[in-house]
């Protein structure tokens, strides 16, 4: 191969590589997303009665960072604002407010596709829930997800995750929640049992790639 040629070979490599990196140079998706969570119940072990979450809106932030064509590491975060009806048990009222977030790590398998691309989520991580009730202890328990949905791409900078995620908080057996403890005084909403809450949201965002 002479000098000419061994030049229009790495032209043409060269011009090849920076193609493939103009088609897909971004690493990082970071996606605001609104939705709506169903479900979520304790059940109180001694009455048998139950503390059940409305359903409402919740909202958060998803960041994900390809590691391959197909893969990517996600981390998220996801806020419920709701109320849990506490008809039957002694809170000294029908209903208090009640916070629920997740902070989790795990990862997305992309399928193919051009525009619209399906995917796979799953991620461990932690459920904190912060009571309205003044002086009452938070609650943090160890939870896990699962997700599905699709990726829409109309350029390459900016797209919309569509999805619906299933979470799972793992409760400790024999638990006091939501106590308030002091001077003569312990008070808990609810004693549960080892088992796993279970809600379901369904969201959809904006993604900005970068």
């Amino acid at each position: 191969m002479n000098n000419i040629e061994t030049i229009f070979a790495c032209v043409v490599l060269l011009a090849a590589t920076a193609a493939d990196a103009q088609t897909d140079t971004s690493r990082f998706e970071l996606t605001p997303f609104a939705g709506f969570t169903f479900g979520g119940e304790f059940e109180d072990m001694t009455s048998g009665d139950s503390l059940k979450l409305d359903d409402g809106a919740s909202f958060g932030l998803i960041l994900d960072i390809r590691e391959s064509a197909n893969t990517q590491w996600e981390i998220l975060y996801s806020r419920q604002a709701t109320q849990a009806d506490t008809t039957g048990l002694l809170t000294g009222g029908a209903s208090f407010d009640l916070d629920v977030h997740y902070i989790h790590f795990g990862g997305t398998y992309l399928g193919e596709g051009n525009r619209a691309r399906p995917f796979l989520a799953a991620t461990i991580g932690a459920t904190h829930f912060e009571p309205g009730l003044a002086d009452f202890d938070s609650e943090t328990f160890f939870s896990f997800s699962i997700g599905a949905g699709f990726h829409l791409r109309p350029n390459d900078r900016l797209g919309i995750r569509l999805e619906a995620r299933a979470y799972g908080t793992v409760l400790e057996s024999d638990t006091d929640l939501f106590c308030r403890t002091g001077p003569g005084e312990n008070i808990c909403v609810i004693h549960t049992e080892g088992t796993i809450l279970w809600q379901l949201e369904t969201l959809a965002g904006f993604v900005f790639r970068f």
